[in-house]
C-alpha cells in the first residue's frame, strides 16, 4: 500500500513551522497499519528537520547555530541572485538536509516524546513550499 500527497506551506519566514499534524493526516489517510512516511521538501533554500517539539528555545537557538553556519552577505559568496541571505539559504539547506522518514505503527507516527517534524525556512521572507509526503506501508 502506498499513497503521496504534496502539501503547500506557507512560512513566515525565516524560522521553523510545525508540520507534524499535516503529515500525520496524509499517514492516517493512507490507512497502513505499519510501515514509513517519507516527508521531502521540493526547494533548496529551506530544510526539514526532526527536533524538540516542547521548548522553543531550542528552535530559537538552531536559528541562531544556522547564522554561524552560514551568515547572510558574506562576501566570499558569489551566488547572490535573490539577495543577501540567498547563498546562506542553499547552504543551510545543504547542512540541515531537505527529507526526513519516520516508521509508523498502528496507523500513527512513531516521534518520540519531544519530537515534531519542521519545515525550516532559511529565507528571510515569507515563501510557499512544496512538501511531498509519501506513505510507504
Amino acid at each position: 500500500m502506498s499513497r503521496q500527497q504534496t502539501l503547500r506551506i506557507t512560512t513566515g519566514g525565516r524560522g521553523m513551522t510545525d508540520i507534524t499534524a499535516h503529515v500525520e493526516e496524509v499517514a492516517r489517510a493512507g490507512g497502513a497499519a505499519s510501515g514509513v512516511v517519507h516527508v521531502f521538501v521540493r526547494h533548496t533554500s529551506c530544510s526539514l528537520t526532526i527536533t524538540e517539539n516542547a521548548d522553543p528555545d531550542v528552535r530559537r537557538d538552531l536559528e541562531t547555530l544556522a547564522t554561524r553556519w552560514a551568515p547572510d552577505g558574506d562576501p566570499a559568496y558569489r551566488h547572490r541572485n535573490e539577495g543577501d541571505d540567498d547563498m546562506a539559504a542553499h547552504a543551510r539547506s545543504v547542512l540541515a538536509g531537505s527529507s526526513v522518514t519516520v516508521p509508523l505503527n498502528a496507523g500513527r507516527l512513531l516521534l518520540g516524546t519531544w519530537q515534531g517534524i519542521y519545515l525550516w525556512e532559511h529565507r528571510k521572507h515569507a515563501q510557499t513550499r512544496e512538501v511531498v509526503v509519501t506513505l510507504l506501508g
